[in-house]
């Protein structure tokens, strides 16, 4: 007997069909005498549409509502699947986040996990039901509701997983487990029997879809077995295992792990900038009180006094930003204020890059080869990221998918 925690996305759960598949899935697992805790996101598309609702009644919505708002979406398919189950004669029982007791603090649409109560959950696993939690939401101190962000239910099932020490979380997605790159893009795409929490963790924050980076960053520090597997498939197999094992050793076309692509960047540059202290840190100061993560950032060298600064958010947060900083840069006195949209982060990550070299100028000339420009780059010790034109961004993803091999097993 085990106790796992199974989370599905939103395309598992898409309609009731879906939900049927899931319930089949789980009920065999019951049957075998596991524990489980399941995680439910939204049906695919739902969140999308509440936002859109929003949008159409104010660009930039109260974030309490919109919390309150997007928070439903989960609540239908914790309800459909936990009906299902019964009346598979298999006892469930559903939460939304504030029932269940994921306390976090007061940040809405982003907020962070504090802590996880434990009585109702454990009670009813000694009853032999199956729990089912709506992923994705909280609730504060004060009783007000949360969200956790894009790809929350991520988070939810892995702290979930964490605070009851689970032999496992399951991730279970539309794809049968982490690729070398995305499959659609490049249909030499290879499937990883594992892969390290620390390209993982790399491959999340760079654009990868697969899973949210905050649930990895807490699976590797509380040490939690995770695994990524299809809810589409009879036969999942074994999916992804993402590990703290590295290999020992590398040979030339094991250096880079994956590819990742993130359509979801923007551009935000202050042209003639007065080039004096606290410069930058006046224009991310003022965006990073909104909450808007900063991803990317270039300073040109100082000509006339005066300087270029540009940086990269997330779309989502594009229009806000480009606001911000249009009102920082009038009072600083700039020139002028650009934003582009056309945009893509293209990175190739492997821990193999800590003892091998010439892996940027390998993809730089790869690139090149095919004229695509790039403008902008940051490194780490496991990964090299390239901003470039977004219609350029399929075509790049396989030039250097097929550079370093990927499509081969080793």
């Amino acid at each position: 007997m085990s106790l796992l925690v199974q989370k599905f996305g939103g395309s598992s759960v898409a309609n009731l069909d879906r939900i049927r598949n899931v319930a089949n899935k789980i009920k065999k697992f019951k049957m075998q005498g596991d524990d489980l805790i399941i995680v439910l996101s939204a049906m695919s598309g739902e969140t999308d549409r509440l936002l859109n609702l929003a949008k159409d009644i104010d660009q930039f919505p109260n974030q309490r509502e919109m919390d309150v708002l997007l928070s439903t979406g989960e609540q239908v398919t914790v309800a459909l699947l936990s009906m299902m189950l019964n009346s598979m004669g298999i006892k469930a029982k559903s939460y939304t986040g504030a029932q269940v007791g994921i306390i976090t603090n007061d940040v809405h649409t982003k907020a962070k996990i504090e802590r996880v109560q434990e009585d109702k959950v454990r009670k009813d696993l000694e009853d032999g039901y199956v729990v089912v939690v709506a992923g994705f939401q909280g609730v504060t101190a004060g009783g007000e509701i949360t969200t956790l962000g894009r790809g929350g239910s991520d988070t939810t099932a892995v702290a979930l997983a964490a605070q009851f020490k689970a032999d496992e979380c399951q991730i279970y997605t539309d794809v049968d487990g982490v690729y070398t790159t995305d499959p659609r893009i490049e249909k030499k795409a290879r499937k990883l029997d594992t892969i390290t929490f620390e390209e993982m963790l790399e491959l999340a924050s760079l654009g990868s879809k697969v899973l949210q980076i905050r649930s990895v960053e807490l699976a590797g520090k509380y040490n939690v077995p995770l695994r990524v597997l299809s809810s589409l498939m009879d036969e999942p197999g074994e999916g992804t295992l993402i590990t703290f094992e590295e290999k020992e050793h590398y040979v030339e076309s094991e250096i880079i792990t994956g590819i990742a692509l993130n359509r979801d960047e923007t551009q935000i540059t202050v042209l003639g900038v007065p080039d004096r202290p606290g410069i930058a840190f006046n224009i991310l100061d003022a965006v990073g009180k909104e909450n808007i993560d900063v991803d990317m950032i270039v300073q040109n060298i100082s000509q006339d006094e005066t300087t270029d600064f540009t940086f990269t958010v997330n779309a989502p947060d594009y229009d806000r930003a480009l606001l911000i900083t249009q009102n920082v840069a009038n009072d600083m006195g700039a020139k002028e204020v650009l934003g582009r949209t056309d945009i893509a982060k293209l990175s190739v990550v492997g821990v193999g890059m800590r003892t091998n070299s010439g892996v940027a100028s390998r993809m730089f000339h790869a690139l090149a080869k095919e004229k695509i420009n790039i403008h902008m780059i940051s490194t780490s010790e496991i990964k090299v990221s390239v901003i470039i034109e977004s219609k350029y961004a399929e075509l790049a993803v396989r030039v250097l998918h097929e550079e370093f091999s990927l499509h081969l097993s080793h």
